[in-house]
């Protein structure tokens, strides 16, 4: 049994430390590539994030070849990475060349060396995107590789969620410490209270339609100059 391996389990292991040590959405992103290579015995591993306006983003490939596969679903607008994305439901392509569900697909990666591909949304109650794996050989994974796929991708969308919550919060805390600095900059200058210099970064704010961060940021650098 699958779940009963030791070296299965102990694999997931060192990859859960790793993934703790990493810090930031493509460095989570690659490590979990790599691992997937040995793991799962594929040749090409990417993943692909969803954008918040549509669409998804490669932010890893171990292969030119698969960033190439990738970026001609994302221009065309279809193909099984695709359709993992917007169903949330894995998709397997035994053979490209036998898979009637995506024609334009398949005509495009027939001369390319892939033989199978496995698509595994990311989520977490959401669609965060999809782990892509690609075989040398049709019918090149087995049901064991599809299962151990899915717990990597479970792996995965936990650790790009806590990227991404991580990497907001020091976005948070970095726009505090420029708008405090904005604030200081103003109450110097102008002899005013802390209320007061807020006041005129918010208002600057909604007149311009900037980001409070970023006037904060003009403000700073204004200074300096």
């Amino acid at each position: 049994m699958l779940g009963s391996d030791p070296d299965v389990a102990s694999a997931f292991a060192r990859l859960a430390v790793e993934l703790h040590s990493v810090s930031g959405i493509d460095e989570t992103a690659d490590a979990v590539a790599v691992f997937a290579l040995s793991a799962v015995g594929c040749r090409y591993v990417a993943i692909e994030l969803a954008r918040a306006g549509g669409g998804a983003e490669i932010v890893a490939a171990t292969d030119p070849v698969v960033e190439r596969i990738l970026q001609w679903q994302l221009t065309i607008g279809d193909g099984p990475m695709l359709h993992a994305l917007s169903t949330g439901v894995a998709v397997h392509v035994a053979d490209p060349a036998t898979d009637t569900r995506w024609p334009l697909w398949s005509r495009f990666v027939a001369d390319l060396p892939v033989g199978s591909v496995l698509h595994v949304p990311l989520t977490t109650g959401e669609p965060l995107g999809v782990l892509s794996l690609y075989h040398a050989k049709p019918q090149g994974f087995t049901l064991d590789d599809e299962a151990i796929a899915e717990i990597l991708a479970r792996h995965t969308a936990i650790a790009v969620a806590t990227a991404r919550h991580t990497t907001a919060l020091v976005d948070q805390m970095d726009a505090r410490r420029l708008i405090g600095q904005a604030m200081g900059i103003l109450m110097e200058r102008f002899g005013l209270n802390g209320d007061q210099a807020y006041a005129i970064l918010r208002r600057y704010s909604q007149e311009t339609r900037t980001k409070l961060r970023d006037v904060a940021l003009e403000v700073v650098n204004t200074r300096n100059r």
